[in-house]
């Protein structure tokens, strides 16, 4: 993530004493924290909770938005912000259930920020005390740096991904409020270690909660929908 771009003396001779080196990080990071703060004010006055839904591809993301919708249609109002690098394939899943959803192509960006976060909020409008799911673009290692103004993160990580994903990718397990192991219905036919999986997670994260769930047949889905009431 991190660039130095060093900026050459008069006689083009780079990293001299009239050198400056400036860590673009460093600044995006700053101005995506303003932004953030601001998201987060905002969603706070308006009794808003956002869920920052975080995974590697194919773990299970918006087969869990998609149960979720369904299974808390009535009980509050439900919006979801989708980050992809293209498509609008997933925006036109969630769009199926008949939830309000705002698709975010991010290009060549490996993750949402909190200046996208803003334009998907203005456009979503969500209702005041209504819960924003956002599906974070698929890596584990980008979205973790970049706050969106959410209340909460949860990371994914299916049954079909190594159970030392926790340890290969410390900052994101390390940045959950919750960790959501998702597809147990595929237990039986895969090799991973649940409870190995949560050591590992808790070696990075002590105090981090853990549920395990399919989202395609509902097992455990009831505490998830417990963890999210809990949100707000």
């Amino acid at each position: 993530m991190a660039r130095d771009i060093t900026e050459e003396s008069g006689d083009g001779a780079a990293g001299g004493a009239s050198g400056e080196t400036i860590t673009l990080e460093q600044k995006v990071l700053a101005k995506n924290e303003d932004l953030a703060g601001r998201n987060r004010r905002w969603l706070v006055a308006q009794g808003i909770v956002a869920v920052n839904v975080m995974s590697s591809p194919g773990a299970g993301k918006t087969t869990l938005l998609e149960r979720t919708i369904g299974d808390l249609a009535g009980r509050r109002p439900v919006s979801v912000v989708e980050g992809d690098q293209e498509t609008m394939l997933d925006a036109d899943r969630i769009r199926r259930t008949g939830c309000p959803v705002v698709q975010v192509n991010t290009g060549a960006g490996c993750h949402l920020d909190a200046e996208m976060m803003r334009g998907a909020l203005t456009t979503l409008s969500p209702a005041p005390g209504s819960l924003v799911l956002v599906e974070n673009v698929g890596n584990l290692v980008c979205p973790a740096l970049f706050d969106l103004g959410e209340r909460s993160r949860v990371v994914v990580i299916s049954v079909t991904e190594g159970s030392d994903k926790p340890l290969k990718y410390p900052y994101m397990f390390a940045a959950a409020d919750l960790i959501v192991i998702n597809k147990i219905d595929l237990l039986p036919y895969v090799d991973f270690d649940v409870a190995q999986c949560e050591r590992y997670a808790r070696s990075v994260n002590p105090h981090v909660r853990v549920l395990v769930v399919s989202a395609t047949t509902g097992e455990g889905m009831g505490d998830w929908y417990g963890w999210v009431a809990e949100q707000g």
